[in-house]
This record gives C-alpha cells, structure tokens and sequence, in this order.
C-alpha cells in the first residue's frame, strides 16, 4: 500500500494531501450511513495518533462538522509533534477550534457548521481528566484514528489505555450505543499478519482504503474489524492490479462472474450442468452421504449419483431428495466401501464430471484405506476429498499429485490439516496461509482448509481467502455440505465449459456461495438453530442475490 501511494503521488500526480481527505471522505460517509444519513447535531469523538490514521482522523472531524455534528477531537500527543500531511489537518482542526473560543468568549453566538473541538493529551494525568470530562459524555459513535498501518509493536502508554476506553465502551454499552469505526485498521493491530500482537480496538465497522490489508480479512485480527468497508482514494487500480502479491479476498463479483459462465440457457439441460459421483456412507453413517448429495444437487449440479455400501443404500437412498440416484457398493464385514468395488467406482465414474468422497465413508478398515487411495490415483476426473476420505489418506502419500486436467481438491478443517501433514504441533498452522500455499505447491492440488475465513490455495501459490461464513456453519454436517457444493460448482463448470474450467476459480466462488448461503440463512433464522440443511436450503438464495438476472427466465412473448 505504501508502493501504491509513492506512486499514485509520484506518476499520477494526485497529492498526498488529497488522498487523506479522500480518505477522510469515506469515513465520514460510513459515519453518516450509520447515524441513518444525518449527523447534524450528533456527538462524535475522534481518537487521534500524531501519525497519517491520525491525520485522515483530524480530517474526518472536519467534514463531519462541517455537516453540522458537534465533534471533539482528542489527540495523543501535540499538534506541533505532529508532520507533514497529519499537521496541515490538525492545524485545520486547531484554526476552527480556537474560532470557536473566540466567538464563545464575546457571546452566545454558535457557528453555523457544527461545532469542533480540539484536545491534545500527552500525559496520564491529562488522560484522566479528559475521562471524567469530555470522554464522560455520552457520544454517537466513535471514531478511532490512533493507529494506522505502521505499527509493529504492542501499544503502550496513553495509547494502550486509550484503546482499552474503547474496548470497555464496546463491553458495556447496549446494543443501541454508539458504534466504533476505525480508519484503515483497528488500532493496536499488526497490518501485515492475523495474529494479535497486544491490546487491540474490537471496531464495529472498519474502513480500509484501497485494498484490504492481511490483517484486515485474516482470523483472529479480522476479528477485531468488524464491518470492512473497501474505500476508493483516487489510487489508479492499475497500479493495484500490478502488485505481485498473490493473496486475494474472494469478492462477491468473482462469485457473480463464474455464475455469469455459467449460466442456465434456454438450450441448456442436465447434461450440460454435469453429473456428479458423491462416493460416501457406511452402515450407520448415512446422513453424511445424504447431506453431501443434496447440496449437489441443490448447487446446479445436473445429476447426482451417491454410491454407498450396499448395507447403507436403502437408508440413503430413503434420505436423499427423489432427484438423486444411489448405487451400491461391495463391502467390508463393518459395512464401509471395500477395494473390492473399485473396478464398479471406475467403469460409474467413466459417465461423471467430478467424483467426491468421503463424508460418512469411515476409515478404520485398510480396504477402504486402499479403495481411496486407488480412485484418486487411477482418477479421469476431478476428484473433490472431505472427511474419511482424508483420513484414508493421512499422512497425504507423496505419490499423489494433481494436474490440471483433473485437479484434487481437499476440504480439511485444521484437525484434519494436522493429520495430513502428519503431525500433532498446532504451531505449523500459526501461519495458515503459508501452510495452506506450501502444501498445495508441494502436492500439486487445491487445499480449501476451512475455519473462520477459510482459505483456497491453489498450486501455483495463490491464496483467496474467503469472507462470507459465520458460526452458525460450525455445525454437524456443514462440511458435508460444503463437499457438495463444490462438486455440484465443478460439475457445472466441466459440463458447460469443458476443458475452459478454472478449478481454482470454481472452488473459490463455491466457497463464497456456501458461506454467503450460512450468512442469509443466520439473518433469517440465527445462527444458533442453524443446521446444514438450512445452508443447502438457502443457496438458491444466495444464487438469486448474487445474480438476480441469470436466475430469472427470459420472458416468453405474449402470443394470441
């Protein structure tokens, strides 16, 4: 971002001191849409660093008071500590201040615009009296500008007390209190990493300028962002687009742009929208297999097949919607898919345009740990693995590599993540990312490994990390039905593009629907009695958010 903005100065010609106040702009334009568009006669404190955040903060107070709020600034530090862009706007604030003095000291009189107030504090002693005076008053919201994207060090001193006052009003208000809205990143944080690195704001909202920061979309710092708000600063997108960086956040135009790809024609039938193998079950786990399918074939799949050990058929078969075939699959004497049936798997996958395997499908027997190993060995399609299926191949076996014909696909959660590497230390997953990107380049295939903002890794190094999901979709069954949807999204892909597929592509947009699937069924329902079921139920929603006109018919002329 740094780069970005030397050159946004340096060639295009926009100056420094424009783009903090494009900066201040959008945060007093999220300020507004959360007081319902008026802040006119509304209390807003803005908490100030000497820095460039503290700088688009004095800016922001400005505008805001401008459009009539009564603002006070409180700054941690002296204005003149303060340089370059940050002391022009503070300076600013300062002017308007003392104007304010001045006209109160002759009269009565109140300025047109709002009122604003300026605070410097540089010793504790300063900050306690500004507690039980200026902060003691009620205010609308709050913004936070102490710290920017510059720190990397734990805070301290007033700042850290400063955020602490913050974290205690987000704690004990009531629902209706006033919100916390920080600039470019919630202060306290390390912008390039997700860990926490000490006391850090828990915002309500967050808005970041130009592009997200790691810190900004990565678990647990995104924790603390609240709402992320993207804001355009004039920074040309060329100049973003030439960044070599290749961690993306998955967005809801790459969703809506493979749905456009892939759209329903008026000449378009199930064979078109490709034919899924769902390989799961086993006598007693059937629901996992059931779950898997459904959400197939409720993701746009053309035709699903779920094939289960014979012993577990009728009750799948029973428990999947009338759209989905079953196919029964010889057996250990436990009732789990035996290497007996791989010869039947591959002549049924010889028909389909993805195979997924494993929910429900056990691991105990070493004839299903075979049975697995060979399907994903001998595959002619792409191959999408949950669950048991993982686990039939944990540690992974170096001689399984994907390609780009038929690309692998595994869906562990960090349990599962840890089994495949072959280890127990949870410290290799500090970094989720990097571990993500290694085992992917390592193994040649696409690693979705889930969690709060799950990443996609790809074998060519690129990571997007996925926004959409809450906690409701910590639930039984969810990643059986994750399964499913991106078997359903790879089944479409292959059936309507052909060897035209992005697999990375396609796997990412699964991921943002399904999550985005879990977010409008919580809005609706909540997240506590949430159930797989519900995310399935709600992906024609999301479908339908994402892409209103592909999801509806073209009309039919009137005709007498």
């Amino acid at each position: 971002m740094r780069e970005i903005d030397r050159l946004t100065i340096e060639r295009h010609g926009i100056p420094s001191l424009t783009l903090m106040e494009n900066a201040a702009n959008a945060t007093a334009r999220c300020v507004s849409n959360l007081l319902h568009g008026d802040v006119a006669g509304r209390s807003i404190v803005v908490l100030c660093g000497k820095g460039n955040n503290g700088g688009d903060g004095a800016a922001t107070a400005r505008l805001l008071a401008t459009a009539g709020a009564r603002v006070d600034v409180i700054l941690i530090g002296r204005v003149d500590d303060t340089k370059d862009d940050a002391r022009e706007n503070f300076d600013r604030v300062r002017a308007w201040s003392d104007q304010r003095v001045a006209q109160e000291s002759k009269g009565p009189a109140v300025l047109d615009n709002g009122t604003l107030n300026l605070f410097e504090c540089d010793s504790e002693k300063g900050w306690e009296q500004l507690l039980t005076s200026v902060l003691a008053a009620p205010h609308q919201t709050v913004i936070d500008a102490l710290f920017g994207t510059g720190l990397t060090r734990p805070a301290e001193g007033i700042h850290r007390e400063a955020i602490r006052y913050l974290n205690r009003l987000r704690a004990d208000r009531q629902v209706s209190a006033a919100p916390i809205i920080s600039i470019d990143i919630p202060s306290g944080l390390n912008a390039d990493v997700e860990q926490l690195i000490g006391e850090t704001v828990n915002a309500d909202a967050t808005v970041t300028m130009t592009a997200p920061k790691r810190a900004n979309v990565l678990s647990p710092a995104c924790n603390y962002n609240g709402r992320l708000i993207v804001a355009d600063i004039g920074s040309p997108a060329e100049l973003i687009a030439a960044q070599s960086t290749q961690l993306q956040l998955s967005t809801a135009d790459d969703a809506q742009r493979w749905l456009i790809k892939t759209r329903y024609t008026p000449d378009s039938y199930k064979n078109t929208h490709g034919h899924a193998l769902v390989i799961a079950g086993s006598r007693g786990f059937t629901g996992a297999a059931a779950l898997c399918g459904n959400a197939a074939m409720k993701a746009g799949a053309g035709l699903v097949t779920v094939a289960t050990p014979v012993s577990a058929q009728a009750i799948v078969a029973s428990q999947v919607m009338l759209e989905v075939m079953t196919a029964s699959l010889s057996e250990t004497d436990r009732g789990a898919v035996s290497d007996d049936a791989l010869d039947h798997v591959v002549k049924l996958a010889s028909t389909m345009d993805v195979i997924a395997v494993g929910p429900g499908l056990s691991s105990d027997d070493d004839r299903t740990r075979r049975f697995v190993h060979q399907i994903v060995e001998q595959r002619a399609t792409p191959v999408v693995i949950d669950a048991d299926g993982l686990n039939c191949l944990a540690p992974w076996p170096a001689d399984l590599k994907g390609s780009s014909e038929n690309p692998i696909v595994l869906t562990p959660h960090p349990g599962e993540m840890l089994r495949l590497l072959g280890t127990d230390d949870k410290s290799v997953l500090t970094d989720r990312v990097e571990a993500a990107r290694e085992f992917a380049i390592t193994h040649e295939l696409i690693l979705v490994l889930k969690g709060s903002r799950t990443i996609i890794a790809a074998p060519d190094g690129r990571i997007a990390v996925n926004p959409t999901g809450n906690a409701g979709l910590g639930t039984a069954g969810s990643g059986d039905t994750l399964t499913g949807v991106i078997a359903g999204f790879i089944a479409q892909a292959r059936g309507g593009l052909g060897g035209q597929m992005d697999a990375f592509e396609t796997v990412a947009a699964a991921v943002y629907v399904c999550g985005l699937a879990g977010d409008l069924a919580a809005k609706e329902i909540g997240m506590r009695a949430m159930t797989a079921s519900d995310i399935r139920e709600y992906l024609s929603q999301a479908f339908r958010f994402l892409d209103p006109f592909g999801e509806t018919p073209a009309s039919t002329p009137d005709t007498e």
